[in-house]
């Protein structure tokens, strides 16, 4: 037993780290310059420097980021295909860019579409056409199919967008996560491996994208011109200066927050291995996050009763990835008539446990929390 209780969630900020952070703030309102200021733009190149593509914009949420890289590939009247084991806002974000959604089931093994999903869901016929794809890394986690399933939608003319609020350091063959696609869209929301209160990133190469990209998140004002032309249908999707330096802080030290998870990681997954556990691997990545790691429960175990063991053991699960798949959540019940039959999502969304997995994480911690898994998930 231990005495206090290991969380699924950690905020990575030192003392000193804290102070910078309040003495960048200072200096902010000091200037005045509290938006699109000389922090959004150093965060902007930094990060785009860290992913590999040429351009970054900083926007409010990774939400917006969605929406806008969306808009960028013009997809009113069409079809885009989507996982339906995603968080809203994967999908909201296509039907307000003015897409149609036609859902992807899943891959127990990855918790994303298999390649022949995508293959058979493009050779229906779809009403409106598809126009491509938007993926999801589950979890931080990139599937050994995704750069197949690129190479087959661009073959067809597809566009593949990359929804990455879990993948930031993700990597596989040599290119990061937000690099792999046509575009992509980062979140900084508080749970996430590097936050800046709320906010988002949009990583992108094509010039001529970044620079309408950049006017939709400032209510469709293009270039520098501030004033009162507005070109495009945007929104008021800017990041402020002030979470800009929190991200900037943030980024200096993500390669050693992923490298921290790491290290949990191995440690928890070596008890589930050595027990037979079944989770999703990272192995075929060149690195990942580690946002969650995603264990399977055996058929006869229980979610609820599993959740409660855990809990009086003083270990907290996080969220899932998620609970309850897309196609099922009120909100989106009737987008396609209701008639989804998606059974792999179905059986597993709710099937599935978060154990904690932080950059705070002490080694003996992860060594309980895989100790603990392996007794309630394996007893009689």
């Amino acid at each position: 037993m231990i005495n206090e209780p290991i969380k699924p969630f950690y905020f990575d900020l030192t003392e000193e780290e804290i102070d910078l952070f309040k003495n960048e703030c200072g200096k902010i309102l000091s200037s005045g310059k509290l938006i699109l200021g000389e922090n959004t733009l150093a965060f902007e190149k930094a990060f785009a420097e860290y992913v590999g593509t040429k351009h970054a914009i900083a926007v409010n949420t990774g939400s917006s980021g969605l929406e806008i890289i969306l808009r960028l590939k013009k997809i009113e009247n069409t079809t885009v295909l989507v996982p339906t084991n995603t968080n809203f806002a994967t999908v909201a974000a296509i039907l307000r860019a003015g897409g149609k959604v036609k859902y992807l089931d899943m891959d127990e093994k990855t918790f994303a579409p298999s390649l022949q999903m995508v293959i058979d869901a493009v050779k229906e016929n779809s009403i409106p056409p598809i126009s491509g794809v938007l993926w999801v890394h589950i979890g931080g986690v990139i599937s050994p199919e995704f750069p197949a399933v690129i190479e087959y939608c661009h073959k067809n003319g597809l566009f593949v967008l990359e929804d990455t609020a879990h993948a930031h350091g993700s990597q596989i063959n040599g290119i990061q996560a937000g690099n792999l696609g046509d575009g992509a869209s980062f979140s900084f929301f508080p749970t996430k491996i590097m936050t800046t209160f709320e906010g988002g990133m949009i990583t992108l190469n094509d010039d001529e994208e970044d620079y309408i990209a950049r006017s939709l998140r400032n209510q469709g004002k293009r270039g520098m011109d501030f004033g009162g032309l507005h070109t495009d249908f945007g929104n008021s999707s800017r990041m402020t200066e002030v979470h800009a330096v929190l991200g900037l802080i943030q980024l200096t030290k993500l390669s050693k927050m992923i490298a921290k998870r790491q290290r949990c990681y191995d440690i928890i997954t070596k008890h589930l291995q050595e027990a037979n556990i079944n989770f999703v691997s990272t192995e075929h990545m060149d690195s990942a996050s580690q946002y969650k790691l995603i264990v399977l429960l055996p058929k006869d175990k229980n979610v609820e009763e599993i959740k409660k063991s855990l809990f009086n053991e003083k270990v907290l699960l996080g969220g899932e990835v998620y609970q309850i798949p897309c196609h099922l959540q009120p909100v989106f019940k009737n987008i396609n008539g209701g008639q989804e039959n998606l059974p792999i999502a179905e059986y597993w969304c709710p099937r599935h446990i978060c154990p904690p997995l932080t950059s705070g994480m002490t080694d003996e911690e992860a060594d309980i929390t895989g100790k603990m898994l392996v007794k309630y998930l394996t007893a009689s």
